[in-house]
């Protein structure tokens, strides 16, 4: 039944900066609907920012790497635009691009489930692995996919980022994995679990072979990943006000009877008590992996 779960793929070269140069639609003044209903603002063109609760262009919040220009607010992003922000045009190489899972346990309406995921993000399943350069040194990275069933973790997804990290281990190349998960997949039953396990062990022989692990926690981080490759990084990044946990903070408060401390389990609460090495601006980040992978690799040379 197990090797029937994945199929085996070719590498592949995708273009993920091609979408730069589409031309977005103009703008419409905000400052003209002050004081109106909300539901009066073009929201084709304009989103709510879910912290400051104001009105931006969609256009703006792009432009400024998918955060709020009124508050840092941190939006959601996919797998692949979170790729272009990061590494050098034309640099990535795509690993098991064509891998994607069966229905192991035959879990009622799992397959749909997952056939609407697809179809919505435009993705087999919830994470993209493969290999970069950022500012000419080279990295493998693997990203999770929010649009993915909540960057949920099943067996594709442990097994991709086992065969990355493998790749690293062959290339003596540094490990960068983005987390934004809900957990393990409780549709693939035990198999998911099992890939807490897989991963963590792929971890512990690159930690063997003196290989750099960089974990970047984005929001939400939390479950199985969360117990697993998420916190094993050398060097653990987040993203302001991520959540990070694993059972989430409601859940904690229902089973404890007690409420939890202002900002419990997000990114400054984590650093704060030794969990996160540094919170990091997304427009920072480039700059700041540049500097992390050029103090602990001899391969790349400087070209900017």
């Amino acid at each position: 039944m197990l090797k029937e779960l994945f199929r085996k793929k070719k590498y592949g070269t995708i273009h993920i900066h091609d979408h730069k140069e589409n031309k977005k639609a103009p703008l419409k003044n905000l400052s003209d609907h002050q004081g109106k209903d909300d539901k009066k603002i073009d929201e084709a063109l304009n989103i709510k920012c879910k912290n400051c609760k104001e009105w931006i262009s969609k256009e703006e919040v792009q432009e400024n790497m998918h955060t709020c220009p009124k508050c840092d607010y941190h939006f959601r992003i996919g797998a692949r635009e979170r790729l272009n922000l990061l590494v050098d045009d034309n640099s990535f190489i795509e690993y098991d691009k064509e891998l994607e899972a069966n229905d192991p346990l035959a879990f009622p309406e799992y397959k749909d489930k997952i056939d609407s995921a697809k179809k919505k993000s435009k993705e087999l399943d919830a994470v993209i692995t493969g290999e970069g350069k950022i500012k000419g040194i080279p990295l493998v990275i693997c990203v999770m996919n929010p649009e993915f069933m909540m960057g949920s973790m099943g067996c594709v997804v442990g097994e991709k980022i086992t065969r990355a990290i493998e790749n690293a281990i062959e290339k003596r190349f540094p490990v960068m994995i983005f987390t934004s998960s809900g957990g393990a997949r409780m549709q693939e039953g035990i198999l998911s679990l099992m890939q807490m396990a897989k991963t963590s062990a792929a971890l512990s022989r690159l930690s063997d072979e003196g290989l750099l692990y960089i974990s970047a926690l984005t929001d939400p981080t939390t479950g199985g990943v969360t117990a697993s490759f998420a916190m094993l990084g050398d060097i653990i990044l987040a993203e302001p006000k991520a959540l990070i946990g694993f059972a989430g903070p409601r859940v904690i408060e229902q089973t404890i009877r007690q409420k939890l401390p202002e900002g419990f389990q997000r990114s400054e609460f984590l650093m704060e008590r030794g969990f996160v090495d540094k919170i990091v601006h997304r427009k920072n980040l480039r700059e700041v992996l540049y500097k992390i992978l050029r103090i602990h690799t001899v391969r790349g040379e400087k070209n900017e």
